[in-house]
This record gives C-alpha cells, sequence and structure tokens, in this order.
C-alpha cells in the first residue's frame, strides 16, 4: 500500500477520538484515523449505542449512537481519513524524521504528530469457550448489535449478566419473537432498576430467565443457528431453540504494541502532562481514557477538554516558530482545511 501522508494521526475513533479530529481541523490539521473496531465510536457504538448518558454539556440525555452519530457530523467537514478494522503495530521514525505507523492490514500513514486517544488500548470481546464458535460469528453470533432492526421477530439467546447484556434484552424484548437470557448467576450486575425491568418482563413471559446457566455448545449448519445448550453446574442440560447468539461478557483491554512504544507508563495507562496532553516523547500525545495524570476524572467530557488542550499544543509542534491566533469558534466559524 501506498505511503499516506498527514498532519496527525490519531490513534483511536471513539468519542474522544472523533472530538479530536474537529478541535485539530480549528486548527486547520489534517488527521487520519485509526481503530480496531470496524465502526467509529468505540464503546458508545459498539456495546451501548441505546444506552443514554447524561453529563454530555447542553445534552440532558443523549443516547450513546446519537452521540457518536453527532460526533462524526462535527468532524466532517474536516474530511478526516478513517482506517477501521485494524490496529497499530508499528511506530517509528522514518527518514523523513516523521512519525510512520504500519497497521495489521499493512496501511502505512506518516505525520508529524501522533495523538492516542484509544480508551484503554486496543479491545475486542470476550469470547465463550465453545467449540466451531468461529463458523457462526458474525452469520449468528454476534458481540455487538449494530443494527437493532436485524433481530426482529427472530428467536434471540442473550449470555451475560452485565448492563450491556440487560440492557439490549430489555430493547430487543420490544421486537423479538422470542429473547432468552442466559446467566451464570441468579443476581445480575446490571443497574438496579434495569434489573428490576427485566424481572418483570420475565415475570410477563417476554423475556425467559435461564438461570444459573451456562452456555455448553452451539448446533446448526453453514454458519446458520439452530440451537444452543445450556448446561448447569449440576450437570443440567437445555437446548433452547435460537437463531442468534449474542454473548455479553464484556471487553478484553489490552495496550498492545503501545506498550512497547517506549512511552511512559502508569499502571497501564500513559502518563502525560495535563496542561497540553503530552508524552514523554516529543510528538506522541495522549487523551482520553489512556491518558493518566493526578487527579484525573474519567469522563467523556473530560477527554473532550484534553482533545482541545492537545489540538492547540500539536498546532504549534507541527509549525514551529509560527504565530497562531486563537479565535473563538464564533468568530472563526469552520475554517477549511488547507486554508492559511
Amino acid at each position: 500500500m501506498a505511503l499516506q501522508s498527514t498532519d496527525v494521526i490519531i490513534i483511536g475513533a471513539g468519542p474522544v477520538g472523533l472530538f479530536a479530529i474537529f478541535e485539530c481541523g480549528m486548527m486547520r490539521l489534517r488527521c487520519c484515523v485509526i481503530d480496531a473496531l470496524d465502526i467509529p465510536g468505540g464503546q458508545c457504538a459498539a456495546l451501548y449505542p441505546e444506552k443514554p448518558i447524561y453529563d454530555i454539556p447542553a445534552h440532558p440525555k443523549i443516547l450513546g449512537g446519537e452521540l457518536i452519530d453527532q460526533l462524526k457530523c462535527q468532524a466532517a467537514p474536516f474530511k478526516p481519513v478513517y482506517y477501521l478494522g485494524q490496529q497499530v503495530l508499528k511506530l517509528e521514525k522514518n527518514a523523513n524524521d516523521l512519525w510512520q505507523i504500519e497497521t495489521s492490514l499493512g496501511q502505512q500513514i506518516e505525520a508529524k504528530a501522533v495523538l492516542i486517544a484509544a480508551g484503554v488500548g486496543a479491545f475486542g470481546p470476550n469470547r465463550p469457550p465453545l467449540e466451531h464458535l468461529e463458523s457462526f460469528e458474525e452469520k449468528s453470533v454476534f458481540y455487538y448489535v449494530k443494527n437493532r432492526e436485524d433481530f426482529r421477530g427472530k428467536n434471540l439467546v442473550i449470555a451475560g449478566g452485565g448492563d450491556s447484556a440487560v440492557d439490549w434484552a430489555l430493547s430487543l424484548a420490544e421486537i423479538a419473537k422470542k429473547v432468552t437470557v442466559v446467566h451464570r448467576r441468579s443476581k445480575f450486575r446490571a443497574a438496579p432498576e434495569s434489573e428490576a425491568k427485566l424481572q418483570t418482563l420475565a415475570k410477563a413471559g417476554k423475556i425467559d430467565l435461564v438461570v444459573p446457566f451456562q452456555l455448553e455448545s452451539l448446533a446448526g449448519q453453514d454458519g446458520v443457528l439452530e440451537r444452543v445448550t445450556v448446561k448447569s453446574f449440576e450437570g443440567e442440560t437445555r437446548e433452547i431453540q435460537a437463531e442468534f447468539l449474542l454473548p455479553f461478557y464484556g471487553l478484553a483491554m489490552d495496550l498492545g504494541p503501545i506498550a512497547q512504544w517506549g512511552l511512559q507508563l502508569n499502571t497501564s495507562h500513559i502518563q502525560i502532562d495535563p496542561k497540553d496532553c503530552s508524552t514523554n516523547i516529543p510528538g506522541i500525545y495522549a487523551i482520553g481514557d489512556i491518558a493518566y495524570y493526578p487527579h484525573k476524572l474519567k469522563l467523556i467530557l473530560t477527554g473532550f477538554a484534553e482533545a482541545a488542550h492537545a489540538a492547540y499544543a500539536i498546532r504549534s509542534f507541527v509549525h514551529p516558530g509560527e504565530m497562531y491566533h486563537f479565535e473563538y469558534s464564533t468568530t472563526s466559524g469552520v475554517p477549511a482545511i488547507g486554508a492559511a
């Protein structure tokens, strides 16, 4: 693949990474964005698109998916280039004294600055230890709900006992033919109000609770699921007719190659200077949940503020010695990328 050049490489397309595109754009900086997921939005899009968020300024309540849609719309005028479904494997200085990255799909990009907004690192779903699971994945087994309507009128098994499992059970029970929730404990780890709603729907016969049971095996042909077998701790087994299995066992978090880049770490987080979000390596910055400094609050709005600090600092780093007159957006509007 041809080497691509940009001003800033943003690693992570979660809400903070998306807002960083906008803030860098306001500084007239071009961005390429890399994320291990195949959709922008991070956990908000992958796990909680229909879960309400209450602490976003000017939004008393906004769904995770709606927030991501608005952030993508806000970033769109700056024409970011997304490289999704791939992880950054290498980061090193090249012959042009620029940072150059290479992804798991072979994409190479160079830039003067790198902004890490990778949440707590690359993440993927915790997969249940089931034989032949991979043959059903992306056909009948899904770890994220991208389109709720895909499950209308279907028989679903949802496995897990946390917020995402319970929230999706409540949501999909409205449109699915049947929803069965399998959990290894009678007690769920979801918000009390959500669990109360789950129990109410179970008593009304709208959700079937199979507890305490665990997933045992899958049956079907050519990736088309027909049955899910579950097993209790006493050895009792049950077969559940199902067209889809949605296992929600949380995410496996891993800094991955980031841990090998020579950055100063603090318990799997990147140590930064909070005044400009710089790391111990010139030209590399970190924001959002992956960034650490004393008294850090892990909130989306904290990451938004860090994105603004970082973008302003990156502007000076990319264009050293250049005078830049700061203006409020009410004065400057949305500048065109490439404009002086």
